[in-house]
């Protein structure tokens, strides 16, 4: 068996009202709740995915602002393994309503509202990042090597 780990992104995006930017979504038949997050595509680059995932499951544009760091996870479900480059971004404006399939709706939570809802959250990821973000990760977007467009 040759093994293929997936690369993805994931963004945090707080509000000035310290709420995040979460998706509601469905996963394996189950409504769970993700940062907006996808797949890398083949030749897009890092940031870019970033900026696509977050338009296309939430309908905001985003401008990213810090990288928080790569989270690898190996789901339980599917038994692949996930290496998520996280990104901090800035909410420019919300340009469309139109989400992606599978994404019932983009909400803007506090902390507590969604450690309330731990048992939705689609991996342990996602506060995990959070609390990173919460607690002051932060590094430059320059420490992502990628060809210039």
């Amino acid at each position: 068996m040759i093994w293929t780990p997936h690369a993805t992104v994931a963004v945090i995006v707080e509000d000035d009202q310290g709420r995040f930017l979460l998706v509601e979504e469905l996963s394996h038949g189950q409504v769970v709740l993700n940062q907006p997050a996808g797949h890398v595509e083949e030749g897009e680059r890092i940031l870019d995915a970033a900026q696509r995932e977050t338009l296309e499951e939430t309908g905001w544009e985003v401008v990213p602002q810090h990288f928080l760091g790569v989270y690898t996870y190996k789901a339980p479900a599917n038994g692949v393994t996930y290496y998520r480059f996280c990104f901090s971004a800035r909410a420019l404006s919300r340009v469309t309503d139109e989400l992606d399939d599978g994404i019932i709706a983009a909400h803007w939570l506090t902390p507590s509202e969604i450690r309330s809802q731990a048992d939705k959250l689609r991996s342990p990821l996602v506060m995990q990042c959070i609390e990173d973000y919460r607690n002051g990760r932060r590094f430059p977007l320059d420490v992502i090597v990628e060809p210039q467009t």
